[in-house]
């Protein structure tokens, strides 16, 4: 037999054996016998020594001893058992693997969110993701939220948290929870004895605000609250982040709107208080934003997460 008929007989060999095949003979090996194996798994015996015999006839050696007390593995056996065990842990790890990311146990998920994840449920939310599908892997991307839309639209993000509505074209949301607005102030403001703050009192005050969302909708909140122009405090607006916002109102500058999952960050010298009118706390609403042709299991099992711990009441649930 040429070289070229010896490696044509062995591919069309390897082609030949099925996973079946090395199944039964590991079963076999660990029985120590044909007849106990073949029992363990429900076949009979003529068929599994047939199915046997036609892996050695592939193979080309035998794979077995035979005696009347059972058999065990022959030298060349050990080595192809050896591989056979090998494959089938693979071909199990592939199959595990393609199940475990069809139900969104595995996989990649981008989570886009424009709100502090110092506390609060977007943190609680993430945390228990984590714990219930640890082999997930979990990205986060933190932008304004037009450039979180923009990434939405492009499928750089799977999921964007934020609050406010925020219309897109082919988009789906889901109403999460609110959150109460806040004033961060000096704690040697005179204003920080208090428990709570009213809107009005911040009529003498300077306010900072953020040129960066929501610092606009903010703003356009205390407008609402306060209709006079007489009642309205000095608005200062600073292109910096929240965070120097906070910063600079902890140096005394002035006070700002904070949203309620912003006070896990602490800052020295930097209290919080609720703000209220006559209806009581003033809440913004978040919103999850996703693509309605995303059809990544992970993004599933994170919307059915979101559902659950936040139910909305119906018919206005799903938009």
């Amino acid at each position: 037999m040429t070289d070229i008929e010896i490696r044509n007989h062995r591919r069309n060999a390897a082609r030949a054996i099925d996973l079946q095949q090395l199944r039964l003979a590991v079963v076999a090996c660990d029985c120590g016998s044909f007849r106990r194996a073949a029992e363990a798994l429900a076949i009979k015996h003529t068929a599994f020594s047939r199915s046997i015999g036609q892996l050695e006839h592939l193979v080309g050696t035998s794979l077995f001893e035979r005696s009347s007390g059972g058999i065990k593995p022959t030298q060349a056996g050990q080595a192809i058992l050896r591989i056979a065990r090998l494959i089938l842990e693979q071909v199990d790890m592939l199959v595990d693997t393609g199940r475990s990311g069809g139900r969104g146990e595995t996989g990649h998920l981008v989570i886009g969110f424009f709100t502090s994840m110092s506390t609060g449920n977007l943190r609680a939310t993430i945390g228990e993701l984590k714990k219930l599908l640890p082999q997930l892997e979990l990205a986060t991307m933190e932008r304004s939220r037009f450039r979180l839309m923009t990434a939405l639209s492009s499928g750089t993000v799977d999921v964007v948290v934020s609050p406010g509505r925020l219309p897109s074209r082919g988009t789906r949301s889901l109403l999460l929870w609110s959150e109460r607005i806040l004033i961060s102030l000096p704690q040697d403001h005179c204003l920080a004895s208090r428990e709570i703050i009213y809107w009005t009192d911040l009529r003498d005050q300077t306010i900072l605000v953020s040129e960066y969302d929501p610092g606009r909708e903010l703003e356009d909140l205390l407008i609402s609250k306060l209709l006079l122009p007489d009642d309205r405090p000095r608005v200062q607006r600073h292109d910096v982040s929240r965070g120097i916002i906070k910063s600079l109102t902890s140096m005394g500058m002035g006070l700002s709107l904070v949203m309620e999952s912003d006070i896990g960050a602490s800052f020295a010298g930097l209290v919080y208080r609720e703000l209220q009118d006559g209806a009581g706390p003033s809440r913004v609403d978040f919103y999850a934003y996703w693509r309605d042709d995303n059809e990544n299991p992970a993004l599933k099992r994170f919307l059915d997460l979101l559902a659950e711990r936040y139910p909305s009441p119906p018919p206005t649930a799903w938009a």
